[in-house]
């Protein structure tokens, strides 16, 4: 298999980072490091950055300021998110929980969803389309 790289954007011009391989090694200190010293992080309230993309998954790291919330959307998939940092809120229809670091949530696909960060929040979000 050719590894893949992500294509150079405004937000990271140097677009060098291995997308998709037989195996990935992926270092989430040195990323959360990095989305927290970007412009977007500084400016909006929240930053992502795609760790790993094959066809049958995706991998993303999120953060999100105190405050901040992803509004109500689906997903084309089956998700989990893995609390790094931090502690959110998880609406999934009238089912409410809240996660604190270490914790982990599963969610199929196709439910409507929000998240708020009660706190300065990071999270591993995988998408495994279907």
């Amino acid at each position: 298999m050719e590894e893949k790289f992500n294509e150079a954007t405004r937000q990271r011009p140097e677009g060098d980072r291995v997308m998709d391989a037989t195996m990935a090694t992926i270092g989430l200190p040195s990323f959360i490091k990095q989305i927290k010293q970007e412009t977007a992080w500084k400016e909006r309230d929240r930053n992502a950055i795609t760790l790993y993309k094959t066809n049958g998954m995706s991998i993303v790291l999120v953060a999100l300021h105190a405050g901040a919330e992803m509004k109500t959307h689906t997903a084309d998939g089956i998700i989990s998110l893995q609390i790094i940092e931090g502690r959110m809120k998880f609406n999934a229809g009238d089912r409410f929980v809240e996660l604190d670091k270490g914790e982990m949530l599963t969610l199929h696909k196709g439910i409507p969803h929000s998240v708020a960060a009660i706190e300065e929040t990071v999270f591993l979000l995988t998408l495994v389309p279907q």
